[in-house]
């Protein structure tokens, strides 16, 4: 007969918890990183190292990635009225939404590449939003067009010099008050409407003059806009029939007469992702706007600021890769499986490097455009190395994100499905830097007009892609085969997806192999450039392929 002690009768504790990771919080966002070092270094950004290395701190800190959480579990809610009946069209957001943009418009993501444009300075921008974007996706919209909209502006001098100082003031006010009751704004963009999405030429919102029109000068708006990112900006850069034809207008949340403008908000967008940031439908019902340039000449404005747009969409995607492949590799690091360490496990290891070599790359191409966009101005080479790299990255990063999110997620197991985990808000995250600010197609068919209409923009590219040459024969056949493409204009637009794609490939091949880790590189060339390449699924590594090196150069280390 088992004798049964009374101590154990009522155990509460029926086991331990074991061969579970610790959670991936307390570390460096910047040195735990040596893809973002490296690139930081070699792009011309050295000099912010030391103010880097405090931000990884900072965003890689507890009290940082818990303020992502709380702003994606409190959505932002309308309220189209005041209890008395007023008008407000006002978005309320969390008060974790509120601190994660104080810190960064407090760091500058929005300003800081403008205001001291040194050797450099897009660089060291991009890494900050790049390192902002992996604790939150969402808020970084706003800040996005906060930042883009001072190419367009500028194509107004007189707006420009009223509205800029305030724009690219380190200050985050969320007031629902007029711009000249406050230190800092922020700006939203209003392009899309119902019937025509990205092609707005055939936008029906209508501009009136008042009294004789022109550049800077008032009008009234009236009309619909499908979409309207961040609408409790302080202004918007707007789309609009003026008389002269598709035009371009700043339109502030308020008249000049501290009234409020008649831009009625008439429901939230139900989004799969980017949920803690607002995005709406409106209304505007004679609301006032301001002329930016000629009359006419509005897409070609507006795109000075999607341009900037479409940048940060490479920087997002390339964060949400690292971030989902930091989640996946911490998490096989310290789990173990059948007797040793996931991330010692063959098959992972192939999963896993994979994973880290679609991040390296993302993120070479990515800091290469923003070194061009540094010397854009006195380079006519980088000017249109950023031209076409922004479409060429937008299309080729975006794309590949949603595939890598859910392969990071899957190595995590069941686990990686719970929403206590960040893995399912990087996965609805992924599909949207794709889709908005212009979608695959529209990235590909810009890239086809950048080749028409900017001489020498084909010989640029390849001189950029071929600085690799007699490194690597399998990038060397690849940059061939691509020379071939480019050179044959039959059925262009039907082929752009796929020659986008080998534009994309071999240049970031070309960096890899120049100026990245050789493991990382050699494998690139192995696994992307060769006939027997499988871009569907990851961890289709071929033999040879240095995983365990790849794998430990990008597993972060908790401080």
């Amino acid at each position: 007969m088992i004798e049964i002690k009374s101590e154990d009768r009522f155990m509460a504790e029926t086991h331990r918890v074991e061969n579970q990771p610790p959670p991936l919080q307390d570390y460096n966002l910047y040195l735990q990183d040596q893809a973002l070092t490296e690139a930081v270094a070699r792009e011309g950004a050295g000099w912010a190292e030391n103010e880097l290395d405090a931000f990884g701190v900072l965003t890689g800190s507890r009290e940082m990635i818990e303020l992502g959480f709380q702003a994606n579990e409190n959505k932002p809610v309308l309220y189209t009225h005041d209890k008395y009946g007023h008008r407000i069209d006002e978005v309320r957001f969390h008060p974790a939404y509120h601190r994660l943009m104080e810190v960064a418009f407090e760091n500058g993501l929005h300003a800081s590449h403008w205001i001291n444009p040194k050797a450099g300075a897009q660089v060291a921008r991009a890494a900050k939003f790049y390192m902002q974007t992996q604790v939150e996706a969402a808020h970084c919209c706003p800040v996005t067009m906060t930042s883009a909209v001072i190419p367009a502006l500028l194509q107004q001098p007189d707006i420009a010099e009223q509205w800029a100082p305030k724009i690219l003031a380190r200050q985050y006010d969320y007031r629902n008050v007029p711009s000249e009751q406050k230190q800092g704004l922020t700006i939203g963009m209003a392009m899309t409407e119902k019937q025509g999405g990205s092609d707005v030429r055939t936008n029906t919102l209508r501009a009136y003059p008042l009294g004789g029109g022109g550049p800077g000068q008032g009008y009234e708006l009236a009309g619909h806009k499908y979409f309207v990112s961040a609408p409790m900006s302080d202004a918007f850069l707007v789309l609009a029939q003026a008389p002269g034809g598709l035009s371009c207008f700043l339109l502030p949340r308020w008249r000049p007469d501290g009234s409020k403008n008649p831009m009625q908000i008439q429901r939230l967008k139900n989004k799969m992702g980017n949920v803690a940031n607002a995005s709406c439908e409106t209304e505007l019902r004679g609301a006032y706007a301001v002329l930016i340039g000629e009359e006419g000449r509005g897409v070609a404005i507006i795109l000075k600021m999607v341009t900037m747009t479409r940048f940060d969409c490479m920087i997002g995607s390339a964060a949400g890769m690292r971030q989902a492949a930091a989640q996946a590799l911490h998490h096989c690091a310290h789990r173990s499986a059948f007797g040793k360490r996931l991330s010692e496990q063959p098959l992972m290891q192939n999963v896993l490097a994979d994973l880290v070599i679609e991040h390296e790359a993302a993120l070479a191409l990515t800091m290469r455009i923003a070194s061009a966009l540094d010397r854009s101005e006195q380079s006519e080479s980088e000017k249109l190395l950023v031209r076409m790299g922004t479409a060429v990255g937008k299309y080729w990063i975006c794309k590949r994100t949603p595939a890598h999110a859910f392969e990071a997620m899957e190595c995590l197991g069941g686990s990686g499905v719970m929403e206590d985990c960040i893995m399912p808000r990087l996965f609805r995250e992924s599909p949207v830097n794709s889709i908005w600010e212009g979608s695959g197609n529209v990235q590909c068919l810009d890239m086809l007009r950048a080749m028409n209409r900017s001489q020498g923009s084909v010989d640029t590219w390849l001189s950029e892609v071929q600085a690799a040459a007699g490194t690597d024969k399998r990038l060397d056949h690849y940059v061939a085969q691509l020379s071939r493409e480019l050179a044959d204009p039959a059925d262009i637009e039907y082929r752009a997806r796929a020659v986008v794609e080998k534009m994309a490939l071999a240049l970031q091949g070309s960096l890899l192999v120049r100026f990245g880790n050789p493991a990382v590189a050699a494998a690139f060339c192995a696994s992307r450039l060769t006939d027997n390449s499988s871009g569907l699924v990851y961890g289709n590594l071929p033999r040879g392929v240095d995983c365990a090196a790849i794998i430990k150069r990008a597993t972060p280390a908790l401080d």
